[in-house]
């Protein structure tokens, strides 16, 4: 009998273990160690206190972060499209809480969920980063 329950639990176990193909097609971008802060009250970044505002951070990441602001929360997010081989235009530009590619198609995600807005075909969501507010600033991390 524990033959028989070790043998379930084993191919149980197998059957659980394999990679799906949406983690295959999911593997354009690299596992970058990210740990940025961002002051609030500087210029560049006044308008993250405002809900519904995203910035662009040049540094960290694949191509940049992005950092959203709901009002409560901050998101923040590698600026690299995750659909695309890194290249000139895999790079997302936010605007408000969406993101848009420079590239030809145009793929455009949310920046409070990270999913893929308007093109159901697309399999990756954007790399999430987490973020933690101490007073006036955000810790971004991985």
């Amino acid at each position: 009998m524990k033959f028989i329950y070790s043998l379930i639990g084993l191919i149980l176990l197998s059957a659980c273990s394999g990679n799906s193909e949406d983690d295959e097609n999911c593997k354009f971008l690299l596992d970058i160690n990210v740990r940025e802060t961002i002051d609030l009250s500087l210029p560049q970044y006044s308008q993250l206190q405002f809900a519904g505002n995203s910035e662009y951070i040049p540094f960290g990441g694949n191509a940049g972060i992005i950092v959203a602001s709901t009002g409560f929360d901050f998101y923040a997010w590698d600026a690299s499209d995750p659909n695309h081989l890194p290249s000139a235009c895999s790079a997302l530009a936010p605007s408000g809480l969406e993101a848009t590619c420079g590239c030809p198609d145009k793929n455009k995600y949310s920046l409070i969920t990270g999913a893929p807005l308007e093109d159901s075909s697309l399999r990756c969501s954007l790399k999430f980063y987490r973020v933690e507010k101490n007073g006036n600033s955000l810790l971004i991390f991985n």
